[in-house]
């Protein structure tokens, strides 16, 4: 059985928005505590965020002293810094992003850190930095638990498909510069070098992500700097020939050639009859459509689905 519709809350675009676009902002914030601390991983991925059972939670982060975590935590609606000392905490609520960097800065410092982060968003314009944006941003608590709620059943469902692939494939986790919560899946091989030309990021960082080929899928539920969501995605890097016409299920999924990629509308998983299916339908055909076209070796990078307690055969 798959999940019940109870398990993907009705989240909307129109009515979560501005709490999803004011959690872009503060997910940009905290997000760069860890992208000034720790070693530059492969594609980034030191930097990114994984859903929890109470939001969005950073790695360990090391290199300001006590090794210590940042959760923004969306349960208890707050930003925590935990270390092995305890926890201390500022409030999430409607403000401006100047009074919460502000907070927040003050959160880093009373612990007895010193960290310097990059002081403007990225990947959103207008990029104003966030000590002088002083746009009143709303917070809805019901609107910040069925983002949670979404994340949590994408993340189950990602989580799933990853399981599947025995090639490099990266982590189910969550890209605070683009809002999304992804996962990519990796031929083995390189690929040109990417034009880079994203707004507000280094080129140099885009071209580090796409070193090498990918079939990568993600859910985005809107975020600042751009309209529309939430949707389902899935791209691949070099696109192969082809790749915009290919068949992919389920039926309500499409190709948006203004984003380059196929798109799966949240509210079409969350009405159907066996949403999980739908999801899964979409990343494996997608995906299958990416790897076919592109002539990866499938046979060598690819298992059977994981089960519990049930070791890989080899």
């Amino acid at each position: 059985m798959g999940a019940a519709t109870s398990d993907w809350p009705a989240l909307s675009g129109e009515r979560d928005r501005a709490t999803i676009v004011t959690l872009h902002l503060v997910s940009q914030i905290v997000g760069k505590v860890p992208t000034a601390l720790l070693p530059w991983r492969n594609h980034g991925w030191h930097l990114t965020l994984q859903v929890t059972s109470r939001g969005l939670r950073t790695e360990p982060l090391y290199g300001a002293g006590e090794p210590f975590e940042l959760t923004i935590d969306l349960v208890g609606h707050r930003v925590c810094l935990i270390d092995g000392r305890g926890e201390a905490s500022i409030p999430l609520r409607s403000t401006t992003m100047a009074d919460f960097h502000a907070a927040f800065m003050t959160l880093i410092a009373q612990s007895g850190r010193q960290v310097a982060i990059h002081p403007a968003p990225n990947e959103v314009q207008p990029a104003i930095p966030f000590a002088e944006d002083r746009a009143p941003r709303s917070y809805d608590r019901g609107s910040a638990e069925r983002l949670h709620g979404a994340l949590l059943a994408a993340d189950r469902v990602f989580k799933k498909f990853r399981s599947g692939f025995l090639g490099k494939v990266s982590p189910v986790h969550f890209f605070w510069g683009s809002f999304d919560l992804a996962v990519t899946r990796f031929s083995g091989r390189p690929a040109p070098l990417h034009p880079g030309g994203i707004p507000n990021l280094p080129d140099k960082v885009t071209r580090e992500a796409y070193s090498h080929e990918v079939s990568s899928a993600g859910f985005w539920p809107g975020g600042a700097g751009a309209e529309g969501g939430p949707f389902f995605y899935s791209y691949a890097y070099p696109g192969p020939d082809g790749f915009a016409e290919a068949p992919v299920r389920p039926e309500a999924a499409r190709f948006d050639k203004d984003l380059g990629e196929f798109v799966l509308d949240y509210g079409a998983v969350r009405s159907a009859a066996d949403p999980d299916a739908a999801l899964l339908a979409f990343l494996n055909s997608t995906y299958e459509a990416a790897a076919d076209l592109a002539n990866w070796h499938r046979p060598a990078l690819e298992c059977p689905v994981g089960k519990p307690r049930i070791p890989r055969s080899v």
